[in-house]
């Protein structure tokens, strides 16, 4: 009698979709957590902290404590930013969808909520902006140094006298902010990031939609900008307002894609009145709109399109105007950081260099010439965008690109540029297919900019160790996420 061959089941070497994701979002977690506790001796901290000052913990902030306490927000930096490299070879394997991406970020992102603000202190800005306007002054005329006690003592220096340059519907939220917390700092700023994370839902939900018009893979396009550390420790551990406003911008834009137009605008609109970047995108979301209509004569058609998208921000924009009880002194107020000179704004850095090379020949003006180029900058800026919105006539894709093109050159051609504001092209630029290397080149990037500044807002420019070692983890995480992308082979 015959029998029959039974099988022994051979268990899979293969990784599963759990168990990559897992592991790649347990070290990153990891990550975060010892970004929160370096953060508390390392970080932005306030001058008289609750929680560490008079207390056998205040050694976090000084001395060797605070040496150790660097370290350990150095070591979380590089375990999230090695979990990132690794959830892209997993999305890369096609073992990671988009669900794994967002829980990623949700898992990131929680220990930084209750972090100090890390790698900035404009948190302390927006605290003392608010309660100025609770106190009755004019945010748009008035600076923090109108303010006595912790709600100014805080804010650095260089700010203490600038006004707010930032849209009425952000001071509405920071006035509401103060209003609950009162002089309570440490509430107000974990109050601010949670308001500032509604922009990174936004994100998450409308980046796969705008895959599917643009063509994408949503998970890596989620990957390349929610998951990013560069968003997460600036936009998240920095709570900064550009986050909201990046999320409008990109919920925005998808709806007009979606040929729900005015609320499209309406959303860009509100972009616009949180930071007034957001208004370089509309005038390409006019082209997206008019692309959609069906009317006859095209000057007709633009003039209707383009009134309509006026007469629709201009409601939004002017509603929260009303409600916030401000007027248009925002407008004024853009120039305010022209005091400061970063090496990421291209005209600050060839005005520094056209002024050393002067100076070899005849007696200059430092400052001088800086802002005679700066002012150059802002001529070609307008010039680049001008030219990227008529080539964007068609509408559709290439007029979604093309406004993430003028939106990197806002950032590289303004008069003063800080790290985070990289996010604002990316987000949409995300939403293409981008060929493998330029993803390396963004991810190596985005390393660069986390550690150009250092973690209690100071910048690195001077400190040549540091920019060597930044410019060294940079290529390092470049390389890495390029092999990374490139590897066929499943994650181990």
């Amino acid at each position: 009698m015959a029998t029959t061959p039974t099988t022994i089941p051979v268990a899979s070497t293969e990784p599963s979709d759990g168990s990559v994701r897992g592991r790649a979002i347990r070290l990153g977690l990891l990550g975060s957590i010892l970004i929160l506790a370096g953060g508390l001796g390392a970080g932005a901290t306030l001058r008289h902290d609750p929680l560490l000052s008079n207390t056998v913990l205040g050694i976090w902030r000084y001395g060797h404590g605070k040496m150790l306490a660097t370290f350990t927000l150095y070591t979380g930096v590089a375990l999230l930013v090695w979990a990132w490299i690794m959830l892209a070879r997993a999305i890369k394997a096609n073992l990671v969808d988009t669900s794994g991406v967002v829980r990623a970020v949700v898992a990131w992102t929680a220990p930084l909520v209750l972090a100090p603000p890390l790698f900035t202190k404009d948190p302390y800005i927006y605290l003392a902006q608010g309660a100025l306007a609770n106190a009755g002054f004019d945010p748009y005329t008035d600076g923090p140094s109108r303010l006595l006690g912790p709600m100014s003592e805080n804010v650095a220096e260089v700010w203490l006298h600038t006004p707010s340059p930032y849209g009425p519907l952000f001071i509405i939220l920071i006035k509401s902010v103060v209003a609950v917390t009162g002089t309570n700092i440490l509430l107000g700023v974990v109050l601010i990031r949670l308001l500032m994370l509604s922009g990174l839902a936004l994100v998450c939900a409308a980046l796969p939609g705008l895959c599917r018009h643009l063509g994408g893979k949503p998970a890596m396009a989620l990957w390349l900008v929610a998951a990013n550390p560069l968003v997460l420790i600036h936009l998240v551990a920095g709570a900064h307002n550009d986050l909201l406003m990046i999320g409008l911008l990109c919920s925005g834009t998808l709806f007009v894609l979606n040929r729900q137009h005015a609320l499209g605008l309406a959303l860009v609109g509100a972009a616009f009145a949180v930071k007034a970047t957001a208004a370089v995108a509309l005038p390409f979301l006019v082209w997206v709109w008019m692309a959609h209509r069906r009317d006859s004569s095209r000057i007709g058609s633009f003039a209707i399109t383009a009134g309509l998208g006026a007469a629709i921000v201009v409601a939004v924009f002017g509603g929260f105007t009303l409600l916030a009880g401000v007027d248009l002194g925002w407008i004024g107020a853009l120039d305010g950081n022209v005091i400061v000179d970063l090496w990421l704004s291209l005209p600050t850095v060839a005005g520094k260099l056209a002024s050393s090379l002067l100076g070899i020949f005849v007696d200059v003006d430092a400052f001088e010439v800086v802002q005679a180029v700066r002012l150059g900058g802002w001529a070609v800026l307008a010039g680049v965008v001008g030219w990227l919105w008529w080539k964007s006539r068609e509408g559709g894709p290439t007029a979604i690109r093309n406004a993430a093109f003028a939106l990197l050159a806002t950032v590289l051609l303004s008069s003063v540029t800080f790290a985070w504001y990289f996010s604002w092209p990316l987000v949409l630029a995300a939403a293409f297919a981008i060929p493998t290397k330029r993803v390396a080149l963004v991810g190596g990037l985005s390393v660069l900019l986390i550690l150009f500044t250092f973690p209690n807002g100071d910048t690195i420019q001077g400190n040549w160790g540091m920019v060597a070692v930044a410019v060294a983890a940079s290529a390092f995480a470049g390389v890495k996420l390029l092999c990374a992308l490139q590897n066929d082979a499943q994650p181990h």
